[in-house]
């Protein structure tokens, strides 16, 4: 009997995951518009020490010996068939969407290692640092940069009364606490327009002048849905560009048409251990719908908020359900390795071992 075809769009944490999982089970196809996978929550330590990108970042053919890989971005669907922008058109049974957010990087893994060494350099050339936005990313950006370039004058603005918002007060409060122990000057209730920097310096909303010799932007980036808007999933979307998903992951109206990670609409926060959380169902439920035993599906259901943000290499805050701890504790268990080896072994990509 031939195989089902699988399509999964999107090849971040959560579509990799899924193309993976399924692949001895369906035939796959993985459309993504970049030509590997990439552990979004390490990125920012290949910042300051590039060679760590070598091992979070690799080739989807490296997982997906069994599946068919299309680098080029999906435009349309029907209800039948994905269209890509190179013009192809790629027949489906059953589709996964996992775009995520969108996310302007390069095509090829050489170029994306490429660009770490760039920005590797545009740190260690700076005298003075300028992060702009004070979630996740800017603040363990803030802490990988002190750390690992004590000398470095670093500046994080951030237009709300709180950094990492996301989380609890408790949370904030140790964060910013230990960035100012560390000598970072942090500016809340400010904007900044990168436009008008000039000369290493800018102006922010309340009229402070920054000295910069450069500058990342980390504020958050839109979902990866507008192309969705076109197709015949726009009915599906709801206000905010999220998909509509069931309690099986499965799109709204839709009985072959999954959804995974950040682009569903699930009230919670978006975060990467939790789109591998939604592939594993997902995948778990394709199996079953492929061998006929719809009625034996799994639910996805919401846990409490739990996050950790990495300070450093060895110190982490950490929210939990029932704690907010900051330290080398909840550090040893994100921020030594960034969870790289855990995630490559999941992939498949290195031998199981029983540490982190």
């Amino acid at each position: 009997m031939e195989n089902k075809k699988v399509v999964v769009i999107g090849g971040g944490i959560g579509g990799s995951l899924i193309a993976k999982s399924l692949q001895f089970d369906a035939d796959v196809t993985l459309v993504d518009s970049k030509e590997y996978f990439e552990i979004t929550w390490a990125s920012l330590r290949g910042m300051v020490e590039p060679s760590f990108a070598e091992r979070s970042v690799f080739r989807h053919q490296d997982y997906l010996s069994n599946g068919r890989v299309v680098s080029s971005a999906a435009i349309n669907i029907t209800d039948t068939e994905v269209l890509t922008e190179d013009g192809g058109l790629i027949a489906y049974d059953y589709l996964v969407i996992a775009t995520g957010h969108s996310d302007d990087v390069p095509k090829s893994r050489l170029e994306r290692l490429k660009q770490y060494q760039a920005d590797n350099e545009k740190i260690k050339g700076a005298d003075s640092i300028l992060i702009v936005g004070g979630g996740p990313t800017g603040v363990e950006l803030a802490g990988e940069i002190t750390i690992d370039f004590p000398e470095k004058k670093v500046t994080l603005v951030h237009s709300g009364y709180r950094l990492l918002e996301f989380v609890g007060p408790k949370a904030s409060k140790k964060a910013l606490k230990w960035l100012k122990s560390k000598r970072v000057d942090v500016k809340l209730g400010q904007t900044v327009n990168l436009d008008t920097i000039s000369q290493g310096a800018c102006v922010t909303s309340s009229g402070e002048i920054i000295k910069a010799d450069c500058h990342f932007l980390c504020t958050g980036k839109p979902l990866g849905s507008e192309w969705l808007k076109k197709t015949v999933l726009k009915g599906c979307l709801n206000e905010f560009g999220s998909l509509k998903v069931d309690q099986y992951l499965r799109v709204e109206g839709r009985k072959n048409v999954f959804a995974v990670g950040d682009i569903t609409d699930i009230r919670e926060i978006k975060q990467g251990y939790l789109a591998q959380q939604h592939a594993l169902v997902a995948a778990k439920n394709l199996k079953l719908l492929i061998a006929g035993k719809e009625s034996k599906m799994a639910t996805y259901e919401p846990g409490p908020v739990m996050a950790i943000v990495s300070l450093g290499r060895r110190e982490a805050v950490a929210q939990f359900p029932f704690t907010t701890v900051i330290g080398i504790a909840p550090g040893y268990i994100k921020s030594r390795d960034l969870f790289v080896g855990k995630t490559r072994r999941q992939m498949g990509l290195e031998p199981p071992s029983c540490g982190f």
